[in-house]
């Protein structure tokens, strides 16, 4: 029985893998400039004779969609980790405002220094994220000390990310004229722009959070069967429940610096991977998240930049109309087992 639960995890890690590579394939080769597949390996072996398609290969197309992937797989480990921690499938970075805290910080950080750009890199844009997103999860456990109602908190969390956006677009009314595109731009989420140094820092960053997780795999199992079990099997809650806000609000802030808030990815995608193989076990969801998420926002991504070409849509206009609906077969699944049960 467990072995052939392992070869059917295997088969669906190394489907979702293949996945990947095709996306990552079609995501460089189709654009508003389409490349040939044959020129693209020309690009990679270094022979290219066109330097405009090597150009838009390694400098735009690339490590935009490794950023897609990283960053689409740690967007869905951070849901995972806050479901995990208030035992709410519901919950995630974009739903409890620690993406528009995140961006908040990010904008005035944007527009403080604006006029010094040495001071404006990729730590820059982690450590302002980080520090806006542990400020929104202050205030969403603020509230969940006072309201026991998941419903009650999500709907708290939902406010103060709607706060925070409000606060957002004042701030970015103060930036001057010629970044307040920009600005607004990178405020509804996008993978445009991103650099080799962005791609250098943002994967430092989910690989040691990655890390992180894959250390507490055994800690959230017990977790997840109740805070007494684990306890009783030695695992320091409280310290457990520290470690869990600080990586998924690490993760959500890395998304928010280099691509805005992205919606719905990380209530959505651990969702579908729990339904997909059947398990709840953390050494079976965290790499099929990882997955997971890369896939659905390299497939959003590359519909962002192609449905209305030559305009370029929002990237959580996309999550939005794939992952909103998941969410809501999710919520009508628990309210017939919740009748059922009854």
């Amino acid at each position: 029985m467990e072995r052939g639960f392992n070869r059917k995890f295997n088969g669906i890690m190394m489907l979702l893998g293949a996945m990947i590579l095709g996306m990552l394939l079609i995501n460089i080769c189709i654009g508003s400039v389409r490349i040939p597949l044959r020129e693209v390996i020309a690009v990679f072996h270094g022979t290219a004779s066109d330097p405009v398609n090597r150009d838009i290969v390694l400098q735009l197309r690339f490590p935009r969609a490794l950023a897609a992937m990283l960053l689409g797989g740690g967007l869905a480990l951070a849901g995972y980790l806050l479901q995990t921690y208030f035992h709410n499938p519901i919950a995630g970075p974009y739903i409890l405002g620690i993406s528009s805290g995140a961006k908040l910080m990010v904008a005035v950080t944007m527009v403080v220094l604006a006029d010094n750009l040495r001071a404006f890199n990729s730590m820059t844009m982690i450590a302002a994220a980080f520090l806006g997103a542990m400020m929104a999860m202050g205030m969403v456990l603020l509230v969940a000390r006072v309201v026991h109602n998941m419903a009650v908190l999500v709907v708290a969390g939902v406010m103060i990310g709607y706060i925070c956006s409000a606060i957002t677009e004042i701030v970015v009314t103060f930036a001057a004229d010629s970044d307040i595109v920009n600005l607004h731009n990178w405020s509804r989420g996008s993978f445009s722009g991103i650099t080799w140094n962005n791609v250098l820092a943002l994967t430092v960053i989910t690989v040691l959070c990655v890390i992180a997780t894959v250390i507490m795999a055994k800690s959230i199992n017990a977790y997840q069967m109740g805070e007494q079990y684990a306890s009783s099997v030695g695992v320091n809650v409280k310290v457990f429940r520290v470690l869990l806000v600080l990586v998924s609000s690490l993760l959500s802030a890395t998304v928010t610096a280099f691509a805005g808030p992205v919606s719905f990815v990380g209530i959505a995608v651990p969702h579908l991977i729990r339904t997909v193989l059947h398990t709840a076990d953390p050494k079976k969801i965290i790499p099929g998240c990882l997955l997971g998420g890369g896939l659905f926002c390299l497939v959003c991504d590359f519909l962002a930049r192609t449905m209305l070409s030559p305009t370029e849509m929002n990237i959580s206009t996309v999550t939005a109309i794939f992952g909103a609906p998941v969410v809501i077969v999710m919520l009508l699944r628990r309210q017939k087992e919740r009748e059922v049960h009854a």
